[in-house]
């Protein structure tokens, strides 16, 4: 493995002015975005000398997977997870948002997913003129948990698919197996189509896990299942949107393919190239880049949990911290801390109001100002009870 400096994850890149939507949502502003999951590093130089090498090319034209991507590909799965997966399951994707639409119009039927979650979740299946019904995940012992009664209840007589984020977004949770294997038996026992959202398979903090795609569950939820994966978020390459789907059930992948047809582009040429890039060559800067994620989430937590007012669950997936402001008493916390000059995302999106999503997928000085902004803006606010007090 290289060295961490080798790959430059404490170089600060100016995004600033120019296309960065992340950076330009507070232009003329001096706020920190730590909001959208979109990381400030740079993406990995082998993905880069690719690139290179394929705009010298110079021509770009309408792009197709090649079998050298084809087989990045399977081997990446088959390496990673032990995956075998064959290759006409496979479906080339501009992006995972695009994916969730194309299920939701794809299966016949109402739409069911758990919350909080990551917004396109609640809005795809409206646009797709299906309804969305809803069961809250719980705390227990400060972890988030499937409440499998609260799911089994939503359920109405016409839902047809499962929406499942996983690794979870936002709460940080990489499900354990026996949850997994809930989730499998509910699908099976419902007749339910399982669309998962896997684009942060590759980003699991705590050293001890190891992803396990759903559809590894049994021939059962394999047949039932439609897994969505991506290089861009572990790589830092989304606006390059390359994405794919493995939909080992022929019917379904030709429904779902159906439904892509004269709505869902191409992948572009660029994007393409860096996917094959990052699977085939970019194995030490992933493992680099976790050391600087778990450093970075330890700082989050360390800092952020002991501002009174703040509670932050420990993040066992992705780089983004999922944050119970409500004690502080404020009302409106992301207007608080942008005021501060932190942006951060709104847990009313996500269906949670009172939280917030911090993506701490930064250099560390970035990292270290956001949060000294935070501690400073929150040190003027009144103390909050002790719990269970109770105010006179």
């Amino acid at each position: 493995m290289q060295p961490l400096s080798h790959f430059s994850f404490e170089r600060v890149l100016d995004r600033r002015g120019g296309d960065s939507l992340k950076w330009n949502r507070y232009a003329g502003r001096d706020v920190l975005p730590l909001w959208v999951a979109d990381m400030d590093f740079a993406a990995p130089p082998a993905i880069i000398r690719a690139l290179e090498q394929r705009v010298a090319h110079g021509c770009f034209g309408y792009a197709e997977a090649t079998p050298a991507l084809l087989e990045a590909v399977i081997d990446h799965l088959q390496r990673a997870y032990g995956w075998q997966v064959e290759a006409d399951w496979l479906v080339w994707l501009p992006g995972l948002v695009s994916a969730l639409n194309v299920a939701c119009r794809a299966v016949d039927g109402d739409v069911l997913t758990a919350t909080p979650i990551y917004p396109p979740f609640l809005s795809a299946p409206g646009l797709a003129g299906k309804t969305l019904a809803t069961a809250a995940l719980q705390q227990r012992a400060g972890r988030w948990v499937w409440n499998f009664p609260a799911l089994q209840r939503a359920l109405t007589p016409n839902s047809r698919l499962l929406l499942l984020c996983h690794p979870h977004n936002p709460v940080g949770r990489a499900w354990d197996d026996d949850e997994l294997e809930q989730i499998a038996a509910f699908c099976e026992r419902h007749q339910l189509i399982v669309c998962s959202d896997e684009i942060h398979c590759q980003l699991l903090l705590d050293r001890q896990r190891r992803h396990r795609p759903l559809a590894m569950f049994g021939a059962d939820v394999a047949e039932r299942s439609i897994t969505l994966m991506a290089p861009s978020k572990t790589y830092n390459i989304p606006g390059l949107g390359c994405a794919f789907a493995v939909i080992p059930n022929a019917v379904l992948r030709r429904r779902f393919t159906a439904t892509m047809r004269g709505i869902v582009p191409h992948v572009n040429a660029l994007g393409l190239v860096a996917m094959e890039a990052a699977y085939r060559d970019c194995d030490d800067w992933q493992q680099a880049l976790l050391e600087v994620l778990r450093d970075n989430r330890d700082r989050v937590a360390t800092v952020l949990g002991n501002i009174p007012g703040l509670t932050v669950n420990h993040v066992e997936a992705t780089y983004l911290a999922w944050i119970d402001a409500r004690g502080l008493g404020i009302g409106d916390a992301t207007a608080f801390f942008e005021k501060a000059g932190v942006g951060l995302s709104n847990g009313t999106d996500f269906g949670l109001p009172g939280w917030l999503r911090l993506n701490f997928g930064c250099p560390r000085t970035t990292l270290d100002a956001a949060l000294e902004r935070m501690l400073s803006a929150c040190s003027g606010l009144p103390r909050p009870p002790p719990a269970g007090s109770t105010l006179l």
